[in-house]
C-alpha cells in the first residue's frame, strides 16, 4: 500500500498552509498581512524533521500570524515534546510569542479518549466521510488513542500508529480509567483465519457475529468447550476454546519463526486484494506481510514503505541464496538522479525461489524462470530484501509511545 496523507503539516508564510497528499502538494493560500521571520519558519521546520518526518504517524501543524508587535503560535499536534521543542527554540530566538497551538486529543472528544473497535474489522479512512479512500483497518478489542471529532467521525491513532477517520458506531469509546480496565481484564485471541461467536455454547446456535484472526474478547467464564466472551458494547457470546489462545499466553509464548510465518500465509492463499486491508478478510500487499506477522505477535508498520525501513537489508542485488523464509521482498522503482526510490509492493519468500504476496488476491510467484509461476513482472521491478525476525517489536493493544 501507498501513501496517501491527508494531514496538515508544516508552514511557510503566514496564511500559507502546504497539504501533502500521496506525492503530491497543494496550497490553501490567504492572503498574508506580514512576513513571518525565517527564523520562525527554521525552527518550525527543524521541529517537524525532528519529531513528525512522516505524517502517516505523527501529527505536526505549526503556522504563525502577527498580533500587533507579537506572533500567535497555531495549528496541532499529538506531539508533546514537539510542541516543547518549538516553544524552546522560539525562546531562544527572543521572539515575543502566544502559544496557542494545540495538543490533541483535543476538547471535541471530552474524557473518552481511548475506544475499542467494536466488530470484526472496522474501516479507516483518509477523510471523515463514507466515501473517503480506505487507509487501513482496525481489528476487534485493539485499541485506538482518539484525537478529535467531526460530525460522528474520529480521528484516531491506530497500534501501529496509523492516523485516519473512523465512524463513531464502529467504536466504543473509554476513559483512560475504563481503558486500563480493559487492558487488565483476562482476554483471548481468536487464531483461525475466519469464524464466528455464537449466542450459545453450541455452534448449531444463532451467531452473534463473524471473528477474524487477531480479534481479541474479553472472557467472563466458561461453559464446555467454550468461553463466554463479552463484546466492547455490551454484547455476550461463546467462542470455541479450539479456536483461541488466552492473550497474556499469546503474547509471551508466541514465537515468529521462518515456518509459523510460511504456515499463516499459506492459510490466507486465495483471499482477495482488498486497498487498505489489514485482515483476513481482504489484504493490500501491505496489509498482508502485516497480518501475518501480527498472528504471529509481531508488529510490522503499515505501508510497504515504512516496512522498507524495518529489519535489516539481506539482500539487493537479486541473490535470494541469501534469503530465508519471512524474510520480506520489496519492490518498486529505483532511485535515479533526478527522482527518489519508490517502494510501491511488498511479498514474503516462503524459499525454493517462491514469494507469496497480495496481487488481485494472495498467491506464490517465484523469481525462477524456469518455473511455472515465475513472474517476470515482479522480477524486474525487485528492489532489495529485509529481516524482519527478530528486528521488530512485538504486538500491542494500545498506541505506540511516540504519541504520548
Amino acid at each position: 500500500m501507498q501513501i496517501r496523507i491527508p494531514q496538515y503539516i508544516g508552514l511557510c508564510w503566514i496564511g500559507v498552509v502546504f497539504i501533502t497528499t500521496g506525492c503530491n502538494s497543494t496550497t490553501s493560500i490567504v492572503k498574508p498581512t506580514a512576513p513571518v521571520p525565517t527564523a520562525l519558519v527554521d525552527a518550525a521546520q527543524e521541529v517537524q524533521n525532528t519529531f513528525a518526518p512522516d505524517s502517516r504517524v505523527a501529527h505536526f501543524q505549526a503556522y504563525f500570524q502577527p498580533n500587533g508587535t507579537r506572533w500567535v503560535l497555531k495549528g496541532e499536534t499529538n506531539l508533546p515534546a514537539a510542541k516543547s521543542a518549538l516553544l524552546q527554540n522560539i525562546a531562544q530566538l527572543g521572539i515575543a510569542m502566544i502559544d496557542s497551538l494545540q495538543l490533541l486529543p483535543n476538547i471535541t472528544v471530552g474524557e473518552k479518549t481511548w475506544a475499542m473497535a467494536n466488530n470484526a474489522v472496522i474501516n479507516l479512512r483518509y477523510k471523515p466521510e463514507h466515501a473517503a479512500e480506505m487507509a487501513t483497518q482496525v481489528l476487534l478489542g485493539q485499541l485506538v488513542q482518539v484525537l478529535k471529532a467531526e460530525n460522528y467521525w474520529y480521528w484516531v491513532q491506530t497500534p501501529d500508529g496509523y492516523l485516519a477517520w473512523v465512524e463513531g458506531g464502529a467504536l466504543h469509546r473509554l476513559t483512560e480509567s475504563g481503558k486500563k480496565q480493559y487492558e487488565a481484564a483476562p482476554k483471548i485471541v481468536y487464531l483461525r483465519p475466519f469464524g464466528f461467536s455464537f449466542s450459545q455454547p453450541d455452534e448449531r446456535s444463532e451467531p452473534v457475529s463473524d471473528l477474524t484472526a487477531g480479534n481479541i474478547l474479553i472472557v467472563t467464564g466458561e461453559e464446555g468447550m467454550f468461553f463466554r466472551v463479552n463484546y466492547p458494547d455490551g454484547r455476550m457470546g461463546f467462542v470455541s476454546k479450539t479456536d483461541v489462545m488466552a492473550y497474556d499466553l499469546w503474547q509471551t509464548q508466541t514465537r515468529a519463526t521462518s515456518v509459523s510465518l510460511v504456515e499463516t500465509a499459506r492459510r490466507l492463499m486465495g483471499v482477495p486484494y482488498l486497498w487498505g486491508g489489514t485482515s483476513a478478510k481482504g489484504v493490500d500487499c501491505s496489509g498482508f506481510t502485516k497480518t501475518i506477522y501480527a498472528i504471529n505477535g509481531l508488529m510490522l508498520q503499515r505501508d510497504a514503505s515504512q516496512q522498507a525501513r524495518e529489519g535489516i537489508l539481506v539482500d539487493e542485488t537479486g541473490n535470494f541464496a541469501k534469503l530465508q523464509p519471512g524474510d520480506l521482498l520489496f519492490f518498486g522503482k529505483k532511485a535515479t538522479p533526478n527522482s527518489r526510490e519508490r517502494v510501491i509492493h511488498v511479498g514474503m519468500w516462503i524459499g525454493e525461489g517462491r514469494f507469496i504476496h497480495s496481487s488481485s488476491r494472495v498467491q506464490i510467484n517465484s523469481m525462477v524462470p524456469e518455473q511455472p509461476d515465475y513472474s517476470a513482472y515482479e522480477h524486474g521491478r525487485y528492489l532489495y530484501s529485509r529481516r524482519m525476525l527478530g528486528h521488530v517489536p512485538g504486538v500491542r493493544l494500545s498506541v505506540p509511545a511516540m504519541s504520548q
